[in-house]
C-alpha cells in the first residue's frame, strides 16, 4: 500500500508543476497563445486584401455582418467587446471605404442597420474563400470528424452555441 501512495504521489508531481500549474492547463496556455498570436498576424493580412487601408480590427466587424446580415452598431460592439464610440469611429471608417452602409431599422425607425455593400461582401468573400481554402490545405492530413470537433471545442471554449456535426 506504501508503494501505491508513493507512485500515486509521483503520478501528481508528473502533472503538476512546481508552482502548482496543471500541465495540462500549461499547455493549453502555450498553444492558445501561439494561435492568438498567429491569428492577430493573420487578422491583419486578410483585413489588407479586403481593402489596403482596412484596420485589422475592423475585419471581425466585416466578418460579423457578412455571416448575420444587417446588425444594429450596438450589437457589433457588445460582440466586438468595444463601446459605442468605438464602433462609431470604425464603422464611418467601413462607411469611407465604400464597404458597409446604413439603412433605417424597419424593425425601429430610430435605430439604423449596418450592412455590407455589394463591393464589401465581395472582398469579403473572396478573402474568406481564400482563407478556407488555406485551412483545407493546411489540415488536408486530418480527419474531417477531427476537423469537426476542432470546430466544436473552439466554439465552446468561445462560449459559443453553434451545432457542429
Amino acid at each position: 500500500m506504501h508503494e501505491d501512495g508513493n507512485s500515486e504521489a509521483h503520478r501528481v508531481t508528473d502533472e503538476v508543476t512546481p508552482s502548482g500549474a496543471d500541465q495540462e492547463f500549461l499547455a493549453l496556455e502555450r498553444e492558445l497563445t501561439v494561435l492568438l498570436r498567429r491569428a492577430r498576424a493573420s487578422q491583419g493580412e486578410m483585413a489588407r486584401e479586403v481593402h489596403p487601408d482596412l484596420e485589422s480590427a475592423a475585419y471581425g466587424l466585416l466578418i460579423r455582418l457578412d455571416e448575420l446580415g444587417g446588425q444594429r452598431a450596438t450589437e457589433l460592439a457588445a460582440y466586438i467587446g468595444v463601446g459605442k464610440a468605438t464602433m462609431s469611429r470604425q464603422l464611418r471608417a467601413l462607411e469611407e471605404l465604400g464597404l458597409v452602409a446604413r439603412a433605417p431599422d424597419p424593425a425601429d425607425g430610430r435605430a439604423w442597420l449596418v450592412t455590407l455593400t455589394d463591393e464589401g461582401r465581395s472582398r469579403v468573400g473572396k478573402v474568406r474563400e481564400a482563407r478556407r481554402a488555406r485551412y483545407v490545405c493546411q489540415l488536408s492530413h486530418w480527419d474531417r470528424g477531427e476537423v469537426a470537433e476542432l470546430a466544436r471545442l473552439l466554439n465552446r471554449l468561445n462560449g459559443g452555441t453553434e451545432k457542429h456535426s
